[in-house]
């Protein structure tokens, strides 16, 4: 170093207890892991954080924050295991026809409580998942097509990679915290 270099801190890395999916798998194992994998990782990208912080817009005019993107989730996990694949007939938590964006918008609720209905919700998936066949098919609302739990699987492992994208720049921005 020279006498004007200022040594730079590295930031803080995220580190928590999570099993990686095993390398070796049939499909339903590899899905099932890997969907629980990405779980994990939203769930350490929020570890830490006080309500404010998971509150804490990501860049303006952007809505999204982490406490949003747990509810978004929340409304996933429940739109398509329960209402699109079993067709259970429970609300959409966070949603309204007059205000569709309000699981990002409206953070009023309290954070603890989202986690529990975001953990509920998973449990829940996990147990469809489990009572049921890959080729088990359940129907989209918006087109009266099937789909496959297998397919199901992918697309929600494709949204949690998504989100844990957006997630990571978030929290690096609040408390420069990155990694895993």
């Amino acid at each position: 170093m020279t006498e004007h270099t200022i040594p730079v801190a590295a930031p803080p890395r995220l580190t928590a207890p999570r099993t990686d999916p095993a390398p070796v798998a049939d499909e339903r194992r590899a899905l099932t892991e890997s969907l629980d994998y990405y779980r994990r990782t939203f769930e350490l990208k929020c570890a830490g954080l006080d309500p404010a912080q998971l509150s804490e817009r990501s860049v303006p005019p952007s809505t999204l924050t982490l406490h949003g993107l747990l509810r978004h989730l929340t409304g996933c996990e429940r739109w398509w295991f329960r209402i699109q694949f079993t067709g259970e007939d429970v609300p959409i938590p966070y949603y309204s026809d007059d205000d569709p964006e309000q699981d990002f918008t409206d953070l009023d609720g309290d954070v603890d409580e989202a986690f529990s209905l975001w953990h509920a919700e998973c449990a829940r998936s996990r147990e469809i998942v489990a009572a049921s066949s890959l080729e088990q098919t359940g129907i989209r609302r918006s087109t009266g097509e099937p789909f496959t739990l297998r397919w199901l699987m992918l697309r929600m492992i494709g949204e949690y990679a998504r989100h844990i994208g957006q997630a990571d720049l978030i929290r690096e921005r609040i408390d420069g915290a990155t990694g895993e």
